[in-house]
């Protein structure tokens, strides 16, 4: 079929799955929503599959749109973030005088997407832009995956492995339990796991229905994030992570509108 009908119909699929039931879809009921048989139905969906934006539940018999599709809609969310969050480096540098990341989702890895060194003298530098860790490997990385669905959790621990295994004090158990405290926190600490001496917090950048956009995180000496300025470093991160949420989603939106 030509290219303009065969992307004309995938998109009718996927609003189709959009519009039906949380747990899915069954072949028959895909065809006679988009009114294109069930042979041309499950083309589409096969193909959909394959790239990830359809998943297909092989116990319920039932088609849902994918994580893939999640992960494209989240890729647009980014480039906002991106532009956003200089500002907000900026004045994290300058305020603590340390090391300041963004950190953004890209697949099952946290890819360092800027970066700010503060006026201490003694900066850590563990990352630089464009430099990538398994997802939980670090302490922007560990707010990234700390906040997402439980079964997201699940299945990128059990895919992961390989990727940390270079990192020895991330294995499964000890990265569920930074994951716990983290949630219960409502921040990640990273005590020296990757470098030595060297320690940094991370927060979550998430949108209004809770989905995390970005991570903040700021590293320094162990000296410099002993309590109480652990904390005041936390409420800093916080307060921009929120403000910058807000902004990504309110210039998403208008460009929605306009694009609309």
């Amino acid at each position: 079929m030509p290219a303009m009908q065969t992307i004309d119909r995938a998109a009718t699929v996927l609003r189709v799955l959009s519009d039906g039931d949380s747990g899915g879809l069954r072949l028959s009921d895909v065809a006679e929503a988009t009114e294109l048989g069930k042979s041309t139905s499950l083309r589409l969906l096969g193909a959909l599959g394959e790239v990830g934006y359809v998943e297909y539940d092989d116990n319920a018999k039932r088609y849902r749109l994918g994580y893939g599709l999640f992960a494209l809609g989240l890729s647009a969310r980014r480039f906002h973030v991106l532009d956003q969050a200089r500002t907000a480096l900026d004045r994290l540098a300058k305020t603590t005088g340390d090391t300041v990341f963004l950190s953004v989702r890209d697949s099952d890895q946290a890819l360092c997407a800027d970066r700010r060194t503060g006026p201490y003298p003694i900066r850590s530098l563990t990352l630089s832009i464009g430099d990538r860790r398994p997802l939980g490997v670090g302490a922007g990385s560990l707010a990234l995956l700390a906040f997402e669905p439980d079964e997201e959790i699940d299945r990128v621990l059990a895919t992961s492995a390989t990727e940390r295994a270079s990192f020895e004090r991330f294995g499964n158990a000890a990265l569920r339990e930074m994951i716990t405290t983290t949630r219960r926190d409502g921040y990640s600490f990273n005590d020296g796991q990757i470098v030595n001496a060297m320690n940094a917090v991370g927060v979550p950048v998430l949108d209004p229905s809770g989905r995390v956009i970005a991570a903040l995180s700021i590293a320094a000496i162990r000296e410099r994030m002993e309590e109480p300025r652990r904390a005041e470093l936390v409420a800093l991160l916080q307060a921009e992570s929120r403000a910058l949420g807000q902004r990504n989603t309110e210039k998403t939106e208008r460009t929605t509108r306009a694009d609309g």
